[in-house]
């Protein structure tokens, strides 16, 4: 099959012929439909998460199921599904506490399945290894039966790749992390693909103030166009004042879509009294920042860690898939192109570049 291959810091991802495995006991092999480009795939090629082995990219996608390995009865071939790059072990204590986003036995971190071994081989047969474990600029993948959510078949395959991540983390942050309320008032630092979905999700909930901050012109207008009530550039050097001013006295949330020490050691001068300070963008590895505790103490307010939207991927796949046909989440609008996964280096020249839509690579072409 054809993969997406990166080899490591200083060199440029490309298409090479990979070997997938069949499925075992317990895994799905799934034919990949589409796959969302998404920064975290980046962040592996700028080295700000350097590994030391050969992976497969993507993390954001879906497909169908092709093959079911032993046990799995809940599954059919056919089902159109959405993979979780987060693939939960439900037996864990955070697992059993309805906390799956922080379970510490996922295959994520090793870029591979729970029991750290990899279904891809090079050509050259050497291991190649799924990034995130699922590795969906791939035209197929074996996961584990915990990382494949079904969702209904009129769900378009593009949008339903963008629910694998983006979208889930986006609206997530709101709805879970968050859990904004109605006539509530929220601050997004950077309108991408996650801010995007964070201002999606906070129209949803029916929050009164939304203000995007970007640097992108094109950016911010898309912004208004989901939702945002106010939009200011984050290079306004009264950034603070004004959005204080906006949301009279301050807002109840700020949301750093971007993760740098930057954007995130300010969101305490954005909020009132009692807020908080929600990180949802995935920094590099060794960004610290900065807080005046003091001034934390005093006021109340609040910084809450965001991974993976606070989602549980079989409850929040279905619920998000289930909005989206219900007209309340417009995520078609979320996508620009749609291209062969030969050109997702283009795709990842726009990240860089913080222009467009999302690209959406689709495997049929």
């Amino acid at each position: 099959m054809k993969s997406l291959l990166f080899d490591g810091v200083g060199t440029e991802p490309y298409l090479a012929e990979v070997a997938v495995a069949d499925p075992r006991a317990g895994e799905v092999l799934v034919r990949m439909t589409t796959a969302g480009v998404c920064h975290s795939d980046l962040h592996v090629i700028n080295g700000d998460w350097p590994f030391d082995h050969r992976v497969a990219l993507g993390h954001e996608g879906a497909g169908i199921v092709e093959a079911l390995g032993e046990g799995i009865s809940d599954l059919a071939v056919g089902d159109q599904v959405v993979l979780s790059w987060f693939a939960p072990c439900n037996t864990c204590a955070s697992c059993i506490a309805g906390q799956s986003w922080l379970c510490q036995a996922s295959g994520a971190a090793t870029n591979g399945l729970p029991d750290g071994s990899t279904p891809l081989t090079a050509a050259d047969g050497n291991e190649v290894r799924p990034y995130l474990g699922v590795g969906t600029f791939s035209d197929y993948a074996v996961v584990p039966r915990s990382a494949v959510v079904p969702i209904p078949a009129e769900v378009p395959a593009a949008v339903a790749a963008l629910i694998g991540c983006s979208v889930t983390t986006g609206v997530g942050a709101v709805m879970n992390t968050a859990d904004v309320r109605a006539g509530q008032s929220a601050v997004v630092v950077g309108c991408g693909g996650v801010g995007q979905t964070i201002i999606m999700g906070l129209k949803l909930v029916g929050a009164s103030t939304i203000i995007a901050i970007d640097l992108s012109p094109d950016r911010l207008e898309t912004a208004t166009e989901f939702g945002a009530t106010h939009t200011l550039r984050g290079d306004d050097p009264e950034l603070a004042e004004k959005i204080v001013a906006i949301s009279n006295g301050g807002v109840d949330y700020a949301f750093d879509a971007i993760g740098l020490a930057a954007t995130s050691a300010r969101l305490p001068d954005y909020l009132k009294p009692g807020g908080a300070a929600v990180l949802v963008g995935m920094p590099a590895r060794d960004v610290e920042v900065g807080f005046k505790t003091w001034h934390l103490v005093a006021t109340g307010k609040r910084i809450l860690g965001c991974n993976y939207g606070s989602s549980r991927p079989q409850v929040d796949f279905p619920r998000i898939a289930r909005l989206y046909l219900g007209g309340q989440l417009p995520l078609d609008k979320l996508i620009g192109d749609t291209i062969p996964v030969a050109d997702a280096a283009r795709a990842i020249d726009d990240l860089r570049a913080s222009t467009g839509r999302r690209m959406v690579v689709d495997h049929s072409l």
